[in-house]
């Protein structure tokens, strides 16, 4: 489904990352974790043709779409949820979901069954929206594209613990309805609960890669490459 080689990325004269290597396959959940400032976010921005690679490749379904832009990258069958939300502030919440909706299994409809609480909100304006209501419209505007693989950046930051658990939720859905996800978060423990493989990032290179048994076997990389 997604498959990264040798990614090499950076901005100005500063270089973040070192050769990235990065798969994940159709149905599964891996998992990008690292400390802060270790080239996460910038992978998943050179994924997406945010930040042009300076070397390696960006292969989506096989077909090599290194630095593309972002559009085509998108086209192509990924969805985005970046850090932040992004989402429109001056549109409604539905609005927000059919702005980029592309025909597909995944309906207005089925983003309410999955997420109520944005039907009671539909017609509340983005930036009406709580944090947590944000991120959920975020995860539905980007599953709204009816993406191959979804890619969340920071998925429940900031978030209270009922809004992340209702996340976690939301992910272990998208799991056992044979989503594919790429996912960036703190919180190993909730991570580990239905995630598959994980990749370790360092200073802009992969330290380490296992499975969820691997990982838990493991606890010295948590403590030396994911504890503060």
């Amino acid at each position: 489904m997604l498959d990264v080689n040798g990614l090499e990325a950076g901005y100005g004269e500063s270089q973040i990352l070192f050769g990235i290597d990065l798969r994940v396959k159709e149905g599964e959940v891996v998992t990008l974790l690292g400390r802060n400032g270790m080239g996460k976010t910038t992978t998943i921005k050179s994924i997406f043709g945010l930040v042009k690679p300076r070397a390696g490749s960006v292969k989506v379904g096989g077909k090599n779409l290194t630095g593309a832009d972002p559009h085509k990258i998108a086209m192509a069958g990924l969805g985005y949820v970046p850090e932040g939300r992004q989402i429109f502030p001056t549109l409604n919440v539905e609005e927000n979901l059919r702005a980029t909706a592309r025909p597909g299994k995944w309906t207005i409809d089925k983003i309410y069954d999955l997420f109520p609480r944005l039907k009671e909100r539909r017609r509340n304006m983005g930036n009406q929206l709580s944090g947590g209501e944000q991120q959920m419209l975020a995860i539905g505007r980007a599953l709204m594209t009816n993406p191959q693989l979804m890619v969340l950046d920071e998925a429940t930051e900031g978030l209270a613990p009922l809004i992340r658990a209702d996340i976690w939720s939301c992910l272990a859905r998208l799991k056992q309805e044979g989503e594919a996800i790429l996912v960036i978060d703190k919180n190993v423990d909730a991570l580990t609960k239905f995630a598959d493989r994980h990749i370790v990032i360092e200073k802009g290179r992969v330290v380490w890669t296992g499975t969820t048994e691997q990982i838990l076997a493991t606890p010295e990389v948590k403590d030396r490459f994911l504890h503060v």
